[in-house]
């Protein structure tokens, strides 16, 4: 637990010498719709990418999600099965099983994915099945790169990342991303007996495991969101140095997704950091607003000069 999160993920070679036979269009069909039903902001955002690129990145989402409903069957089996049914997937994404596996065993074949981020999310998905329960801000922050910016080193070479020196922004990005869920779900995570802020944090503000998980929280509990919320900033901005390695499509596309999850940390910013009455949420309307502020992002990296050539 107390390991620390990447600073420089390395890409390792995929597996070579595999026979990856081309998804039917049934596979990416169902990959779609994991997406769609359970990563509304990321499905969101992937309308801006090509048709091919969005069904890869639709793929990878949903084997990650796959990998995440195994461990949240858990209560309705033994660790040990649910142990086993994690091995069955990370072997699949050698020997797919099903739609979801083939699809993403031919975009880890196809775009050159290092299999290593994808072992390092079946590991972080595994710490869900005991209780979580973190120290320190390291080790959450591993935490959060195992089951989110390992997603960020996965989407990467879909997104054309041209610069392997960018790969650490990418799992900024995701810790971001997962630091965000975390805070808009710390209502719903206590309900299920889980506390993810760690222990440091909670006891520099006065707050309690306890009244955390009673739902009702004690010590300055607006002071802990807004300096976790002020934490997920810092890395949002720290990934917004890597868009400039990536396509144009790659670039809107993480744009979109950075900006509208940063939305998340401003609702809960106007609900008064009271996550316990209401979850904080960013609609559908509220998603096409907002696209011109995604739009003038991206001409602004592009007029500063650090955006290179535009790579389609």
């Amino acid at each position: 637990m107390a390991r620390s999160a990447p600073i420089s993920p390395q890409r390792s070679p995929a597996p070579s010498g595999r026979a990856v036979s081309c998804p039917l269009p049934d596979d990416w069909a169902a990959c779609r719709e994991v997406t769609r039903a359970h990563g509304r902001t990321f499905y969101f955002a992937c309308k801006l990418l090509p048709p091919a690129k969005r069904r890869a990145i639709h793929a990878i989402y949903a084997w990650c999600r796959h990998a995440d409903d195994i461990v949240d069957t858990a209560a309705l089996g033994d660790a040990e099965a649910v142990h086993a049914a994690l091995d069955a997937w990370q072997q699949a994404i050698v020997d797919p099983i099903d739609p979801v596996s083939r699809a993403f065993a031919w975009v880890v074949d196809t775009y050159d994915i290092p299999l290593e981020p994808a072992h390092d999310l079946i590991a972080g998905v595994r710490m869900d099945l005991d209780e979580p329960h973190f120290r320190t801000w390291e080790e959450l922050r591993w935490y959060s790169y195992c089951v989110a910016g390992t997603v960020g080193l996965m989407t990467a070479p879909v997104l054309g990342c041209c610069d392997d020196a960018m790969l650490p922004r990418a799992v900024d990005l995701g810790v971001a991303m997962q630091l965000t869920n975390i805070l808009r779900d710390v209502a719903e995570d206590a309900s299920l007996g889980r506390v993810y802020l760690p222990d440091e944090d909670l006891a520099l503000f006065g707050v309690s495991r306890e009244s955390l998980l009673a739902l009702r929280p004690d010590g300055d509990f607006r002071g802990l969101m807004r300096f976790e919320i002020e934490r997920a900033r810092r890395l949002y901005q720290q990934a917004n140095t890597g868009i400039r390695a990536l396509s144009v499509p790659g670039q809107l596309t993480t744009i979109a997704g950075s900006h509208l999850y940063r939305e998340i940390l401003r609702r809960i910013e106007e609900q008064d950091y009271d996550v316990f009455r209401q979850r904080a949420t960013v609609s559908t309307g509220h998603k096409v607003a907002e696209m011109p502020a995604v739009v003038a992002m991206f001409l602004r990296i592009q007029w500063s000069g650090i955006g290179g050539r535009l790579r389609i």
